[in-house]
Protein backbone atom coordinates (compact mmCIF):
# COMPACT_ATOMS: atom_id res chain seq x y z
CA UNK A 1 0.00 0.00 0.00
CA UNK A 2 2.01 3.78 -1.29
CA UNK A 3 0.15 6.41 0.04
CA UNK A 4 0.43 10.14 -0.59
CA UNK A 5 0.07 13.55 1.13
CA UNK A 6 -2.54 16.07 0.52
CA UNK A 7 -1.12 19.64 -0.69
CA UNK A 8 -3.46 22.22 -2.21
CA UNK A 9 -6.11 19.74 -3.28
CA UNK A 10 -3.37 17.32 -5.09
CA UNK A 11 -1.66 13.77 -3.45
CA UNK A 12 2.24 14.23 -3.67
CA UNK A 13 5.18 13.13 -2.38
CA UNK A 14 7.13 9.71 -3.13
CA UNK A 15 5.88 7.57 -0.53
CA UNK A 16 9.15 5.61 0.81
CA UNK A 17 9.28 5.84 4.83
CA UNK A 18 7.44 2.78 6.27
CA UNK A 19 3.95 2.10 8.65
CA UNK A 20 3.86 -0.77 10.33
CA UNK A 21 1.70 -2.93 12.38
CA UNK A 22 2.93 -2.49 15.89
CA UNK A 23 1.14 -6.34 16.55
CA UNK A 24 3.13 -8.20 14.24
CA UNK A 25 5.85 -5.90 12.73
CA UNK A 26 4.68 -6.14 9.42
CA UNK A 27 4.79 -3.06 6.72
CA UNK A 28 1.87 -1.92 6.16
CA UNK A 29 2.15 0.92 3.94
CA UNK A 30 4.36 3.67 2.92
CA UNK A 31 4.35 7.70 2.98
CA UNK A 32 6.37 10.40 2.04
CA UNK A 33 9.09 12.24 4.13
CA UNK A 34 8.73 15.53 3.73
CA UNK A 35 10.90 18.15 5.21
CA UNK A 36 10.79 21.84 5.70
CA UNK A 37 10.58 23.33 1.77
CA UNK A 38 7.19 20.59 1.36
CA UNK A 39 5.71 22.19 4.65
CA UNK A 40 6.18 26.00 3.85
CA UNK A 41 4.70 25.04 0.45
CA UNK A 42 1.90 23.61 2.16
CA UNK A 43 1.82 26.24 4.16
CA UNK A 44 1.78 28.83 1.70
CA UNK A 45 -1.59 26.78 0.21
CA UNK A 46 -3.19 27.15 3.56
CA UNK A 47 -2.60 30.93 3.48
CA UNK A 48 -3.73 31.58 -0.35
CA UNK A 49 -6.70 29.55 0.63
CA UNK A 50 -7.91 31.45 3.95
CA UNK A 51 -8.35 34.06 1.87
CA UNK A 52 -11.73 32.58 0.26
CA UNK A 53 -12.89 30.00 2.95
CA UNK A 54 -12.80 32.90 5.57
CA UNK A 55 -15.37 34.59 3.40
CA UNK A 56 -17.80 31.66 3.07
CA UNK A 57 -21.30 31.65 4.39
CA UNK A 58 -21.15 29.47 7.73
CA UNK A 59 -23.98 27.62 6.09
CA UNK A 60 -21.54 26.58 3.56
CA UNK A 61 -18.81 25.98 6.25
CA UNK A 62 -21.36 23.83 8.28
CA UNK A 63 -22.83 21.82 5.10
CA UNK A 64 -18.65 20.57 4.14
CA UNK A 65 -18.54 19.36 7.42
CA UNK A 66 -21.79 17.70 7.41
CA UNK A 67 -21.11 16.24 4.47
CA UNK A 68 -17.64 14.92 6.03
CA UNK A 69 -19.43 13.63 9.29
CA UNK A 70 -22.16 11.29 6.48
CA UNK A 71 -18.91 10.18 4.44
CA UNK A 72 -16.63 9.05 8.20
CA UNK A 73 -19.79 7.16 9.27
CA UNK A 74 -20.48 5.59 6.10
CA UNK A 75 -16.90 4.20 6.09
CA UNK A 76 -16.64 3.56 9.74
CA UNK A 77 -15.65 -0.40 9.20
CA UNK A 78 -13.13 0.54 7.00
CA UNK A 79 -11.69 3.58 8.88
CA UNK A 80 -11.53 0.83 12.21
CA UNK A 81 -10.17 -1.65 10.83
CA UNK A 82 -6.94 0.72 9.08
CA UNK A 83 -6.68 2.40 12.80
CA UNK A 84 -6.25 -0.82 14.47
CA UNK A 85 -3.63 -2.15 11.58
CA UNK A 86 -1.51 0.93 12.28
CA UNK A 87 -2.16 1.64 15.95
CA UNK A 88 -3.08 -1.69 17.70
CA UNK A 89 -6.04 -0.83 19.88
CA UNK A 90 -8.36 -4.01 19.32
CA UNK A 91 -10.87 -3.28 16.87
CA UNK A 92 -14.21 -2.44 19.30
CA UNK A 93 -12.27 0.27 20.62
CA UNK A 94 -10.88 1.49 17.27
CA UNK A 95 -15.10 1.35 15.90
CA UNK A 96 -15.44 3.66 19.25
CA UNK A 97 -12.82 5.88 17.92
CA UNK A 98 -14.19 6.64 14.67
CA UNK A 99 -17.65 7.31 16.33
CA UNK A 100 -16.18 9.97 18.95
CA UNK A 101 -13.76 11.00 16.10
CA UNK A 102 -17.00 11.80 13.46
CA UNK A 103 -18.65 13.54 17.10
CA UNK A 104 -16.85 16.32 16.99
CA UNK A 105 -16.95 17.15 13.08
CA UNK A 106 -20.73 16.78 13.68
CA UNK A 107 -20.68 19.00 16.44
CA UNK A 108 -18.72 21.94 15.00
CA UNK A 109 -20.97 21.55 11.89
CA UNK A 110 -23.75 23.28 14.02
CA UNK A 111 -21.69 25.00 16.01
CA UNK A 112 -20.42 27.16 12.99
CA UNK A 113 -23.72 28.97 12.96
CA UNK A 114 -23.58 30.03 16.44
CA UNK A 115 -19.94 31.92 16.21
CA UNK A 116 -21.06 35.35 17.54
CA UNK A 117 -20.04 38.88 18.31
CA UNK A 118 -21.50 41.40 20.55
CA UNK A 119 -23.10 44.67 20.47
CA UNK A 120 -22.22 47.17 23.32
CA UNK A 121 -23.67 50.24 24.45
CA UNK A 122 -22.58 53.23 22.62
CA UNK A 123 -19.84 54.74 24.69
CA UNK A 124 -20.56 58.28 23.56
CA UNK A 125 -23.70 60.14 21.13
CA UNK A 126 -23.12 59.17 17.50
CA UNK A 127 -21.88 56.04 17.68
CA UNK A 128 -22.51 52.35 17.74
CA UNK A 129 -20.11 49.88 19.06
CA UNK A 130 -19.31 46.04 18.39
CA UNK A 131 -17.59 42.70 18.76
CA UNK A 132 -16.32 41.00 15.98
CA UNK A 133 -15.15 37.37 16.20
CA UNK A 134 -12.89 36.19 13.13
CA UNK A 135 -11.12 33.37 12.50
CA UNK A 136 -7.28 33.90 13.56
CA UNK A 137 -6.25 32.10 9.91
CA UNK A 138 -3.62 29.29 8.71
CA UNK A 139 -3.19 26.90 11.73
CA UNK A 140 -0.59 24.09 11.91
CA UNK A 141 -2.04 21.03 14.07
CA UNK A 142 0.36 18.42 15.74
CA UNK A 143 -1.28 15.17 16.37
CA UNK A 144 -0.46 12.09 18.45
CA UNK A 145 -0.64 8.22 17.78
CA UNK A 146 -2.89 7.07 20.60
CA UNK A 147 -5.65 8.35 19.09
CA UNK A 148 -5.27 8.63 15.38
CA UNK A 149 -8.94 9.78 13.98
CA UNK A 150 -10.23 12.04 17.28
CA UNK A 151 -7.26 13.74 18.21
CA UNK A 152 -7.39 15.14 14.18
CA UNK A 153 -11.08 15.79 14.09
CA UNK A 154 -11.03 17.33 17.46
CA UNK A 155 -8.59 20.19 16.33
CA UNK A 156 -9.83 20.35 12.64
CA UNK A 157 -13.64 20.02 12.95
CA UNK A 158 -13.62 23.84 14.90
CA UNK A 159 -10.21 24.98 12.86
CA UNK A 160 -12.68 24.61 9.79
CA UNK A 161 -15.56 25.64 11.47
CA UNK A 162 -14.67 28.76 12.52
CA UNK A 163 -13.20 29.74 8.64
CA UNK A 164 -9.47 28.87 9.61
CA UNK A 165 -7.52 26.81 7.17
CA UNK A 166 -4.90 24.11 8.33
CA UNK A 167 -2.05 22.44 7.78
CA UNK A 168 -1.83 18.76 9.84
CA UNK A 169 0.96 16.70 10.63
CA UNK A 170 -0.30 13.58 12.14
CA UNK A 171 2.21 11.25 14.37
CA UNK A 172 4.58 9.52 12.09
CA UNK A 173 3.38 5.87 13.46
CA UNK A 174 -0.04 6.48 12.90
CA UNK A 175 -0.32 8.48 9.59
CA UNK A 176 -2.77 6.28 7.49
CA UNK A 177 -6.01 7.47 9.14
CA UNK A 178 -4.87 10.86 8.95
CA UNK A 179 -4.77 10.34 5.16
CA UNK A 180 -8.29 8.64 4.86
CA UNK A 181 -9.96 11.09 6.79
CA UNK A 182 -8.70 13.76 4.44
CA UNK A 183 -9.22 11.98 1.65
CA UNK A 184 -13.17 11.76 2.77
CA UNK A 185 -12.49 15.70 3.41
CA UNK A 186 -11.83 16.01 0.18
CA UNK A 187 -14.51 14.04 -1.53
CA UNK A 188 -17.32 16.14 1.31
CA UNK A 189 -16.24 19.16 -0.41
CA UNK A 190 -13.45 21.05 1.13
CA UNK A 191 -11.75 23.16 -0.72
CA UNK A 192 -8.08 22.76 -2.13
CA UNK A 193 -5.33 24.42 0.16
CA UNK A 194 -8.22 24.51 3.43
CA UNK A 195 -7.38 20.61 4.46
CA UNK A 196 -3.63 20.07 3.93
CA UNK A 197 -2.09 16.31 5.78
CA UNK A 198 1.50 16.32 5.22
CA UNK A 199 4.22 13.65 6.75
CA UNK A 200 7.76 13.06 7.28
CA UNK A 201 10.93 14.69 9.40
CA UNK A 202 9.27 15.99 12.64
CA UNK A 203 11.73 18.48 13.41
CA UNK A 204 12.10 19.58 9.77
CA UNK A 205 8.22 20.98 9.56
CA UNK A 206 8.31 22.11 13.22
CA UNK A 207 10.70 24.00 12.45
CA UNK A 208 8.59 25.41 9.12
CA UNK A 209 5.50 25.77 11.50
CA UNK A 210 6.92 27.88 14.27
CA UNK A 211 8.86 30.05 11.39
CA UNK A 212 6.54 30.65 8.72
CA UNK A 213 4.63 34.29 8.75
CA UNK A 214 1.04 33.49 8.04
CA UNK A 215 0.95 30.80 10.55
CA UNK A 216 -1.03 32.20 13.38
CA UNK A 217 -1.96 29.29 15.57
CA UNK A 218 -0.11 25.74 16.62
CA UNK A 219 -1.83 23.84 17.82
CA UNK A 220 -0.15 20.06 19.32
CA UNK A 221 -1.20 17.22 21.51
CA UNK A 222 1.61 15.36 23.04
CA UNK A 223 4.52 15.26 25.34
CA UNK A 224 5.07 18.52 27.98
CA UNK A 225 8.93 19.06 26.57
CA UNK A 226 8.06 19.53 23.51
CA UNK A 227 4.58 21.59 23.79
CA UNK A 228 7.33 23.67 25.79
CA UNK A 229 9.39 23.97 22.92
CA UNK A 230 7.05 25.07 20.02
CA UNK A 231 5.21 27.24 23.25
CA UNK A 232 9.24 29.50 23.38
CA UNK A 233 9.23 29.24 19.31
CA UNK A 234 6.30 30.02 19.13
CA UNK A 235 6.56 33.60 20.93
CA UNK A 236 9.30 34.87 18.38
CA UNK A 237 6.80 35.88 16.53
CA UNK A 238 3.54 35.79 18.87
CA UNK A 239 2.06 32.80 17.21
CA UNK A 240 -1.05 31.49 19.78
CA UNK A 241 -0.29 27.67 20.81
CA UNK A 242 -2.68 25.53 22.10
CA UNK A 243 -1.79 22.96 23.80
CA UNK A 244 -2.98 19.51 25.46
CA UNK A 245 -0.10 17.72 27.02
CA UNK A 246 0.74 15.04 28.98
CA UNK A 247 -1.47 14.03 32.50
CA UNK A 248 -0.53 12.10 35.84
CA UNK A 249 -4.32 10.86 36.66
CA UNK A 250 -5.43 9.99 40.14
CA UNK A 251 -7.75 7.64 40.82
CA UNK A 252 -9.38 8.11 44.40
CA UNK A 253 -11.46 5.38 46.20
CA UNK A 254 -12.87 6.37 49.41
CA UNK A 255 -14.52 4.22 51.61
CA UNK A 256 -17.70 4.62 50.99
CA UNK A 257 -17.41 4.32 47.57
CA UNK A 258 -20.27 1.50 45.73
CA UNK A 259 -16.68 -0.84 45.19
CA UNK A 260 -17.80 -3.11 42.10
CA UNK A 261 -18.45 0.51 40.10
CA UNK A 262 -15.00 1.75 40.78
CA UNK A 263 -13.86 -1.32 39.59
CA UNK A 264 -15.67 -1.16 36.43
CA UNK A 265 -14.38 2.96 36.48
CA UNK A 266 -11.27 1.63 37.19
CA UNK A 267 -10.78 -0.64 34.54
CA UNK A 268 -12.12 1.51 31.99
CA UNK A 269 -10.09 4.20 32.80
CA UNK A 270 -6.51 2.39 33.34
CA UNK A 271 -7.04 -0.62 30.47
CA UNK A 272 -8.58 1.76 27.38
CA UNK A 273 -6.14 1.55 24.95
CA UNK A 274 -4.04 -0.70 26.91
CA UNK A 275 -3.46 2.21 29.24
CA UNK A 276 -2.17 4.56 26.34
CA UNK A 277 -4.02 7.43 27.14
CA UNK A 278 -3.18 10.76 28.94
CA UNK A 279 -6.42 10.93 31.03
CA UNK A 280 -5.83 7.19 32.11
CA UNK A 281 -5.54 6.30 35.89
CA UNK A 282 -2.06 6.66 36.85
CA UNK A 283 -2.23 6.58 40.62
CA UNK A 284 -4.90 4.48 41.76
CA UNK A 285 -5.33 5.83 45.44
CA UNK A 286 -7.55 3.60 47.79
CA UNK A 287 -9.07 4.25 51.36
CA UNK A 288 -6.99 2.00 53.51
CA UNK A 289 -9.88 -0.18 55.14
CA UNK A 290 -11.07 -0.86 51.56
CA UNK A 291 -7.55 -1.59 49.35
CA UNK A 292 -7.49 -4.85 49.79
CA UNK A 293 -10.91 -5.74 48.48
CA UNK A 294 -10.61 -3.56 46.38
CA UNK A 295 -7.43 -4.79 44.99
CA UNK A 296 -8.19 -8.47 44.96
CA UNK A 297 -11.62 -7.29 42.91
CA UNK A 298 -9.20 -4.97 40.12
CA UNK A 299 -6.63 -8.01 39.60
CA UNK A 300 -9.71 -10.43 39.11
CA UNK A 301 -11.25 -8.18 36.60
CA UNK A 302 -7.66 -7.64 35.33
CA UNK A 303 -6.99 -11.32 34.76
CA UNK A 304 -10.03 -11.31 32.91
CA UNK A 305 -8.46 -9.09 29.95
CA UNK A 306 -8.05 -11.01 26.83
CA UNK A 307 -4.83 -10.44 25.13
CA UNK A 308 -4.27 -10.17 21.31
CA UNK A 309 -3.97 -8.88 17.77
CA UNK A 310 -6.55 -6.00 17.80
CA UNK A 311 -8.29 -6.98 14.36
CA UNK A 312 -9.43 -10.13 16.52
CA UNK A 313 -13.13 -10.19 17.46
CA UNK A 314 -13.19 -10.48 21.37
CA UNK A 315 -9.63 -8.86 22.21
CA UNK A 316 -9.46 -6.42 24.71
CA UNK A 317 -6.07 -5.53 24.89
CA UNK A 318 -3.57 -5.38 21.74
CA UNK A 319 0.06 -4.36 22.24
CA UNK A 320 2.20 -1.23 23.02
CA UNK A 321 2.50 0.72 20.12
CA UNK A 322 6.55 0.08 20.64
CA UNK A 323 9.80 -1.14 22.09
CA UNK A 324 10.54 2.13 24.10
CA UNK A 325 6.33 1.70 25.57
CA UNK A 326 7.00 -1.60 26.79
CA UNK A 327 10.69 -0.66 28.45
CA UNK A 328 9.02 2.32 30.03
CA UNK A 329 6.30 -0.03 31.66
CA UNK A 330 9.12 -2.94 32.60
CA UNK A 331 11.44 0.10 34.09
CA UNK A 332 8.26 1.54 35.95
CA UNK A 333 7.51 -1.84 37.45
CA UNK A 334 10.97 -2.79 38.30
CA UNK A 335 11.51 0.42 40.30
CA UNK A 336 7.98 -0.17 42.10
CA UNK A 337 9.28 -3.56 43.27
CA UNK A 338 12.68 -2.32 44.23
CA UNK A 339 10.65 0.01 46.61
CA UNK A 340 8.62 -2.18 48.36
CA UNK A 341 5.69 -2.75 45.96
CA UNK A 342 3.96 -5.97 45.58
CA UNK A 343 3.15 -7.29 42.50
CA UNK A 344 -0.61 -8.74 42.42
CA UNK A 345 -0.95 -10.02 38.82
CA UNK A 346 0.54 -9.65 35.56
CA UNK A 347 4.15 -7.71 35.43
CA UNK A 348 5.66 -9.62 32.57
CA UNK A 349 5.98 -9.26 28.42
CA UNK A 350 2.98 -11.75 26.93
CA UNK A 351 3.70 -15.41 25.03
CA UNK A 352 2.41 -13.38 22.11
CA UNK A 353 6.36 -11.55 22.40
CA UNK A 354 6.71 -8.24 20.38
CA UNK A 355 5.20 -5.12 22.56
CA UNK A 356 2.29 -7.64 23.98
CA UNK A 357 2.88 -6.81 27.49
CA UNK A 358 0.77 -8.42 30.57
CA UNK A 359 -2.00 -5.92 32.27
CA UNK A 360 -0.42 -5.56 35.51
CA UNK A 361 -1.79 -4.38 39.27
CA UNK A 362 1.05 -3.73 41.78
CA UNK A 363 -0.07 -2.93 45.85
CA UNK A 364 1.71 -1.32 48.34
CA UNK A 365 2.87 1.73 45.66
CA UNK A 366 4.01 5.02 47.31
CA UNK A 367 5.35 8.73 46.64
CA UNK A 368 8.54 7.38 46.47
CA UNK A 369 8.57 5.33 43.39
CA UNK A 370 8.48 6.35 39.38
CA UNK A 371 4.77 5.53 39.13
CA UNK A 372 3.77 8.38 41.23
CA UNK A 373 5.65 11.11 39.47
CA UNK A 374 5.88 9.99 35.98
CA UNK A 375 2.89 9.18 33.55
CA UNK A 376 3.41 5.34 32.57
CA UNK A 377 1.71 5.19 29.51
CA UNK A 378 0.94 1.05 29.63
CA UNK A 379 -1.17 -0.95 30.96
CA UNK A 380 0.02 -1.12 34.95
CA UNK A 381 -2.36 0.11 37.76
CA UNK A 382 -0.36 0.73 40.91
CA UNK A 383 -2.69 0.87 44.00
CA UNK A 384 -1.77 3.56 47.05
CA UNK A 385 -3.68 3.62 50.23
CA UNK A 386 -4.42 7.14 52.18
CA UNK A 387 -5.92 7.47 55.16
CA UNK A 388 -8.36 10.49 54.93
CA UNK A 389 -9.50 12.57 52.66
CA UNK A 390 -6.63 15.40 53.39
CA UNK A 391 -3.83 13.06 52.53
CA UNK A 392 -5.43 11.83 49.66
CA UNK A 393 -6.09 15.37 48.21
CA UNK A 394 -2.49 16.41 48.81
CA UNK A 395 -0.87 13.72 47.15
CA UNK A 396 -3.33 13.90 44.18
CA UNK A 397 -1.98 17.23 44.15
CA UNK A 398 1.52 16.89 44.22
CA UNK A 399 1.95 16.74 40.44
CA UNK A 400 3.65 19.54 37.83
CA UNK A 401 0.56 18.53 35.18
CA UNK A 402 -3.11 18.77 36.05
CA UNK A 403 -5.58 16.99 33.53
CA UNK A 404 -7.73 14.45 34.53
CA UNK A 405 -8.56 12.98 37.99
CA UNK A 406 -11.39 10.48 38.78
CA UNK A 407 -13.07 10.10 42.39
CA UNK A 408 -15.65 7.48 44.00
CA UNK A 409 -17.66 7.94 46.63
CA UNK A 410 -21.45 8.62 47.55
CA UNK A 411 -20.93 11.38 49.95
CA UNK A 412 -21.94 14.61 48.57
CA UNK A 413 -20.50 17.21 50.64
CA UNK A 414 -17.00 15.36 49.43
CA UNK A 415 -18.16 15.01 45.79
CA UNK A 416 -18.01 19.24 45.82
CA UNK A 417 -15.04 19.55 48.00
CA UNK A 418 -12.79 16.87 45.76
CA UNK A 419 -13.99 18.56 42.44
CA UNK A 420 -13.84 21.98 44.04
CA UNK A 421 -10.08 21.11 45.31
CA UNK A 422 -8.52 19.09 42.97
CA UNK A 423 -6.11 20.98 40.75
CA UNK A 424 -6.86 19.46 37.32
CA UNK A 425 -8.88 20.85 34.52
CA UNK A 426 -11.33 17.46 34.17
CA UNK A 427 -12.91 15.73 37.61
CA UNK A 428 -15.02 12.52 36.90
CA UNK A 429 -17.09 11.59 39.52
CA UNK A 430 -18.37 7.71 39.94
CA UNK A 431 -17.33 7.71 36.01
CA UNK A 432 -13.85 6.47 34.55
CA UNK A 433 -15.07 7.63 31.24
CA UNK A 434 -15.21 11.23 30.77
CA UNK A 435 -14.39 12.67 27.29
CA UNK A 436 -17.64 14.10 25.16
CA UNK A 437 -17.72 16.59 22.21
CA UNK A 438 -20.07 18.36 24.03
CA UNK A 439 -17.47 19.12 26.92
CA UNK A 440 -14.19 21.58 27.31
CA UNK A 441 -11.51 18.45 27.03
CA UNK A 442 -7.68 19.80 28.66
CA UNK A 443 -5.44 20.78 31.55
CA UNK A 444 -4.35 23.02 33.75
CA UNK A 445 -0.45 23.40 35.60
CA UNK A 446 2.02 22.01 33.19
CA UNK A 447 -0.68 19.65 31.27
CA UNK A 448 -1.10 22.58 28.67
CA UNK A 449 -3.39 25.71 27.82
CA UNK A 450 -6.16 25.21 25.79
CA UNK A 451 -9.54 23.84 25.87
CA UNK A 452 -10.86 21.08 22.84
CA UNK A 453 -14.64 20.45 22.33
CA UNK A 454 -17.41 22.25 23.34
CA UNK A 455 -18.27 25.83 22.58
CA UNK A 456 -15.12 26.83 24.31
CA UNK A 457 -13.03 24.63 21.36
CA UNK A 458 -14.19 26.53 18.82
CA UNK A 459 -12.82 30.10 20.22
CA UNK A 460 -9.63 28.87 20.07
CA UNK A 461 -9.47 29.47 16.59
CA UNK A 462 -10.76 32.97 16.31
CA UNK A 463 -10.08 36.64 17.49
CA UNK A 464 -11.71 39.69 18.82
CA UNK A 465 -12.01 42.73 17.39
CA UNK A 466 -13.64 45.64 18.08
CA UNK A 467 -15.49 48.61 16.35
CA UNK A 468 -16.48 51.36 16.76
CA UNK A 469 -18.24 53.70 14.41
CA UNK A 470 -18.71 57.19 14.91
CA UNK A 471 -20.20 60.23 13.11
CA UNK A 472 -24.16 58.19 13.27
CA UNK A 473 -27.47 60.73 13.46
CA UNK A 474 -29.54 58.11 15.00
Amino acid sequence: METRCLVDGKWVGEAHSPVTNPATGEVIANVPLLGETEAKGALDAAAEAFADWKRQPVKLRSGVLRAWFDFIVEHRDELAALLTAEQGKPIAEARGEIDYAASYIEYYAEEAKRILGEILPPPREGTRAMVLRQPIGVVALITPWNFPAAMITRKVAPALASGCTVVLKPAPETPLTALALAALAQRAGVPDGVLNVITGDARAIGEAFVTHPDVRLIGFTGSTPVGKYLMGRAAESMKRVALELGGNAPFIVFEDADLDAAVAGAMASKFRNMGQTCVCANRIYVHQSVADDFTARLAKAVEALKIGHGGDEGVTQGPLINAAALEKVQSHIADALAHGAELVTGGHRHALGGTFFEPTVLKGASAKMRVAREETFGPLAPVFSFADEAEVLAAANASETGLAAYVFTTDMARTYRMLENLEYGMVGINTGILSSEMAPFGGVKQSGNAREGSHHGITEFTELKYGLIGGLDV
